[in-house]
């Protein structure tokens, strides 16, 4: 599947089985929302889409070149105008840079972890892991993002308040607030004629003309398990208020229409990008927009220890320029920009100087990460690394302050207490203070 790449640790699925605290590949549909009843209720707020570039994609080939470097830093690719004047990236993202006037660069993020593992947990939770993590672990030490704004919102509209569309990042989990949190995962391609969402199709046995009566397919769903008042006390054939739930999303005309990618509009489509990363753009887009608080679309891959300019001259990199400046332009188009937020970044930036094999290593010293909606000013960049890309040196921000900025744009405070399994108290965000930018 387009995407589902392995990075330097030799990482692939089955690996997942690893998952150290709290990392939950996600749940069934029924079984989330039976244990989402503990959720708060719904809130009507900001939605965000996080597309994540597993590996760590490069500052220099995307939002932060340096033409004016020697050619073992700056690499084989030049840099190009973008829509706005004195703003330039990498000329192998022409279409981002056409959209730069709809969105907010930040090149100054930075942290000191450079491992995949660790740098994942930190810019996906906002929290360094508390011991070394390797390369190729699966963990979460502390709430992800998109748990946590689970934890704070509950279901939307029957649908789950966090989804993650082809897999789920390695610190995507929700640790101790529990398997509620966990996102939905879509694994299914939605480029393929063949795509069904797990658990949001009828079962065998019930007709489609019954379908339409929703009382008359919740009694054929309820004989078929069988529900007395003794079997209602057996999981195995117990069909509560969740398995209900279920029901509702198999039966509801918004949730089944945002999940047929295949009645959206084939020249929305194509501007996407007939690929696996595009249409999945695409759907987050139209889960967005009938409820969903928070959305991760995975992209992997971006660990280019050797080649990364033979890569990036490919599909690779076309997909992701094509699809991200679409989403960002058909937000802006529906005039959803102000109520949903686009972000986009790995775990870290790469090396300053090209390696023996042709490619960057593993820099935490300096990353650039896009921000588009949600308020943020648009045609703006914030900060700046020095005149060779070697480390952020202006308005510099560590991933708390990213943390800290994402969930007060969200309406979730990031120096609220939490209480972990045991009672020990913890503040979700410690230390962090708002990139100030982002909210001018």
């Amino acid at each position: 599947m387009n995407g589902m790449k392995f990075n330097c640790s030799g990482l692939g699925r089955r690996d997942f089985l690893q998952v150290g605290l709290g990392g939950l590949a996600g749940l069934g549909f029924s079984d989330l929302l039976r244990a989402q009843a503990q959720g708060g209720p719904a809130k009507k707020k900001l939605n965000c889409i996080l597309v994540w570039l597993d590996g760590g994609p490069s500052h220099y080939e995307s939002f932060d070149p340096k033409p004016d470097s020697p050619k073992e830093i700056r690499g084989e690719f030049g840099a190009m105008k973008t829509s706005v004047p004195g703003v330039q990236f990498c000329d192998k993202v022409p279409n981002l840079a056409k959209v730069m006037d709809k969105m907010t660069i930040v090149r100054s993020i930075c942290h000191k972890d450079p491992n995949h593992g660790g740098g994942n947990h930190y810019l996906m939770t906002g929290r360094p892991t508390p011991v070394p993590v390797n390369c190729g672990a699966f963990v979460t030490f502390h709430p992800s993002f998109g748990s946590m704004v689970s934890f704070e919102r509950g279901v939307q509209q029957g649908l789950p308040p966090y989804m993650s569309l082809g897999r789920m990042s390695r610190s995507g989990g929700p640790n101790f607030l529990g398997a509620q949190h966990a996102p939905f995962v879509i694994k299914a391609d939605p480029q393929s004629s063949s795509f069904k969402v797990r658990d949001v199709v009828l079962p065998k046995g019930i007709s489609e003309g019954r379908s339409e009566d929703r009382r008359g397919l919740r009694a054929g769903l309820d004989n078929l398990l069988r529900i007395t008042e003794k079997a209602a006390k057996d999981p195995a054939v117990d069909f509560d208020q969740f398995n209900a739930q279920g029901v509702d999303l198999v039966t509801s005309k918004e949730a089944q229409a945002a999940f047929d990618i295949a009645k959206e509009d084939e020249k929305v489509r194509e501007a996407y990008g007939r690929n696996s990363l595009g249409q999945r753009l695409l759907l987050a887009r139209r889960l967005v927009e009938v409820g969903v608080s928070f959305v991760t679309v995975y992209y992997g891959g971006w660990d280019h220890h050797r080649d990364i300019f033979k890569t990036l001259k490919g599909d690779f990199n076309s997909r992701w320029d094509m699809g991200l400046a679409a989403l960002i332009n058909d937000l802006d188009q529906r005039g959803m920009m102000e109520d949903t937020m686009v972000v986009c970044l790995g775990e870290f930036g790469r090396t300053p100087k090209v390696n023996t094999r042709g490619g960057r290593d593993h820099w935490p010293g300096a990353m650039s990460v896009l921000f588009a909606g949600g308020g943020c000013p648009r045609g703006q960049v914030v900060g700046a690394t020095d005149d060779k890309g070697y480390y952020a040196a202006e308005n510099v921000y560590s991933p708390e302050d990213f943390a800290s900025s994402l969930y007060l744009k969200l309406g979730i405070d990031p120096e609220q207490i939490l209480h972990t399994e045991t009672g020990r108290p913890l503040q979700l965000v410690d230390g962090g203070t708002r990139i100030k930018e982002l909210f001018a």
